[in-house]
């Protein structure tokens, strides 16, 4: 099997060539390699979102962070996986002018995309950098606010892309995470459909191993904010998997979930020696 990486830029980078329409009734919104699937199971609705934006919207989201994670004017905010902009531009109106967003993608289509999208807005203060979520290429301490929506799940290292996000984040700023997590054991024929529907599923881990990943980061006050049960649709099983492996995967235990996590960065202890005041 290709390096997962490299499957979901392939994947990906098809997506972001297709309309909204074309991912909506698709596997995971791959349209060229499959009959149309509905799978818009995963996707929660923008629209009624301030900033929404719909040339930005490919309907590939599993959650709403942007509506949790408490943006203010001003804030500099960093959305991974930032595909065609969408949260960008949600985040950049409660950020308004005077902030600064940071959508961070690997794909070259998608950031192609998304540049097109952000010089018809006419938005000086959002930009578009090509860059792997396990090693960002920005500053430390940069960020007040991260916003991500179904895209650690396609992170092949959880635990290193969490510690990116701690280091990106300012001292007392916080994240809020859309993502797939599982409970219960993913049968095999699952795990082995990552390419089939650029890894929407294979690539999720069990609920409580993420979010230990989250504080073992070093992440505070760790909360789910909003959680769904996501029920794949039967067309979608019996299309990827054999007679034997779907019955395989019906009978099995697993549940899959969306949930959206809110995280802490703890503020820098404030210094009680002042200078001049003798104590040092």
């Amino acid at each position: 099997m290709k390096n997962v990486k490299e499957i979901v830029k392939e994947k990906y980078g098809q997506i972001a060539n297709q309309s909204k329409t074309q991912n909506e009734t698709s596997c995971c919104g791959v349209g060229s390699s499959c009959e149309p699937v509905d799978y818009t199971v995963f996707n929660d609705d923008y629209s009624k979102l301030e900033g929404y934006n719909e040339d930005a919207d490919l309907g590939l989201g599993c959650g709403l962070p942007t509506q949790y994670a408490k943006i203010k004017k001003g804030d500099t905010v960093v959305d991974l996986g930032s595909g065609a902009g969408n949260d960008c531009f949600v985040a950049r109106q409660e950020t308004g002018p005077e902030g600064k967003v940071y959508g961070i993608d690997f794909t070259d289509a998608m950031l192609e995309q998304a540049r097109k999208n952000v010089v018809k807005t006419g938005f000086t203060n959002v930009e578009f950098v090509k860059g792997d979520i396990e090693d960002m290429p920005l500053k430390t301490n940069i960020a007040d606010v991260v916003v991500s929506n179904c895209v650690l799940n396609l992170v092949p290292d959880k635990a290193k892309a969490y510690k990116e996000v701690f280091r990106i984040v300012k001292p007392g700023g916080h994240f809020s995470i859309s993502d797939v997590v599982v409970e219960g054991d993913m049968p095999e024929a699952v795990k082995k459909s990552a390419e089939a529907y650029a890894g929407c599923v294979s690539g999720a881990i069990k609920k409580q191993e993420y979010l230990d990943i989250i504080k073992q980061a070093g992440f505070k006050n760790i909360t789910v904010q909003k959680e769904k049960e996501i029920i794949i649709p039967n067309d979608l099983i019996n299309q990827f998997m054999s007679e034997a492996d779907a019955k395989e995967y019906k009978e099995s235990n697993l549940g899959i979930y969306s949930i959206t996590v809110y995280g802490e960065k703890e503020p820098e202890a404030a210094n009680s020696c002042m200078p001049g005041s003798g104590c040092c």
